[in-house]
């Protein structure tokens, strides 16, 4: 299980090895994704809090990245946060998000992205429930939901 220490230490040290690199060129990525998917996965936007379809769905199922289709989060650990961004206390793999220090806004924060393609999903903060503490905050348009999915994590 992650810690808030393991993440100060991947956003350090390093991230850990991704099982697949996928990567695109900006106009492949603009003829996949959506205009709003690709502002917040390509161009590391924010959804409104409380606008996206995902934030209130809670269905059986593997939250997937929307630009390469990695395994993300599965909805056993998908919790209410009441932030306004669906949330999670754990990646469905160690290795399936990166982790950069983000000093945008005037603060420092941990930035989440896709290990697979580099999509920009999030932030991860500390205050999330135990046992590992860990809120991943993560914009709905940055993954598809696969219901039903089988958990073989």
């Amino acid at each position: 299980m992650l810690t808030w220490k393991n993440i100060i230490n991947f956003t350090v040290n390093g991230n850990p090895t991704p099982t697949k690199r996928v990567e695109k060129t900006e106009n492949e990525w603009k003829e996949l994704l959506t205009p709003e998917q690709f502002r917040v996965t390509r161009l590391k936007g924010t959804e409104r809090p409380f606008s996206g379809e995902l934030c209130s769905i809670y269905e059986e199922g593997k939250y997937n990245c929307v630009c390469c289709k990695t395994p993300l989060f599965d909805s056993t650990i998908k919790f209410e946060s009441s932030s306004g961004w669906p949330s999670f206390t754990q990646p469905i793999e160690e290795n399936a998000i990166k982790y950069h220090k983000d000093i945008t806004l005037g603060m420092v924060r941990v930035e989440v992205l896709c290990n697979t393609c580099d999509a920009h999903l999030g932030h991860i903060f500390p205050d999330g429930p135990e046992p590992s503490g860990l809120r991943y905050c993560i914009n709905s348009e940055s993954m598809q939901l696969e219901k039903g999915a089988e958990n073989d994590n």
